[in-house]
């Protein structure tokens, strides 16, 4: 009766699912561009730092396609309340790391925060839940405790296109470290929804690295 009143629809396409399908389609789940640059040691991600801040691994499941599948998967996530789709890709990339030896030796995961005004507004955090399952995968700790967002700003998918031309928004203020002791030593996993300049992903960085020893790796459910 549930399923009646309130069909479960593709995230990807909009059309109904099938009863042994969840989230996307199977046509979806089919064509959706994938990145996956911890398949074949694709450095692309990890180039876009070059020279800004050392990164151990960096790899995003999906490719960013205006709209396409993934700006339809990215707007549910973020703006209609399917919070659900985050535990999704975070269980579909999550189970392929985990069969990767340099991303089992990730000690903690940590994923960019959200203003609390925005968090408030929202209801959840985009990421939350790709991130936990990811910890989940890699039997490591999940901590959102560890950065704090300090400035609330507009959405960063084109936002942060301009962040180049302006410094401001590389401010260290954006983002504050909170219990530095407890990424001391570690290899950090520092997961956000989507990535295209990387201003917001280095800003964090920034931050996670005033601790000491500390190893970053970057995730993302999807690239620009």
């Amino acid at each position: 009766m549930l399923n009646l009143l309130f069909p479960k629809v593709c995230s990807g396409c909009n059309d109904l699912l099938l009863h042994n399908e969840t989230i996307l389609c199977s046509t979806c789940r089919f064509n959706v561009p994938l990145a996956c640059h911890h398949r074949n040691n694709d450095s692309t991600f990890k180039d876009i730092f070059y020279g800004r801040f050392p990164v151990e691994q960096a790899t995003a499941l999906l490719q960013f396609q205006k709209r396409g599948i993934t700006q339809n998967i990215l707007h549910n996530l973020k703006y209609r309340n399917q919070e659900q789709i985050s535990d999704f890709f975070g269980r579909w990339l999550g189970g392929e790391l985990s069969e990767i030896s340099e991303y089992r030796k990730i000690s903690l995961v940590i994923p960019v925060p959200l203003h609390k005004q925005k968090l408030k507004k929202r209801g959840y955090n985009q990421v939350e839940g790709f991130g936990k399952a990811i910890a989940k995968a890699l039997h490591v700790p999940y901590r959102d405790d560890v950065l704090l967002k300090l400035s609330k700003t507009n959405s960063q998918v084109f936002k942060e296109r301009f962040s180049r031309f302006n410094p401001l928004w590389k401010e260290e203020g954006l983002f504050s470290l909170q219990k530095k002791e407890i990424i001391e030593n570690q290899h950090v996993l520092l997961v956000d929804d989507i990535i295209t300049t990387g201003a917001t992903l280095e800003t964090c960085a920034q931050q996670l690295l005033k601790a000491t020893n500390v190893k970053l790796s970057l995730a993302t459910i999807a690239i620009a």
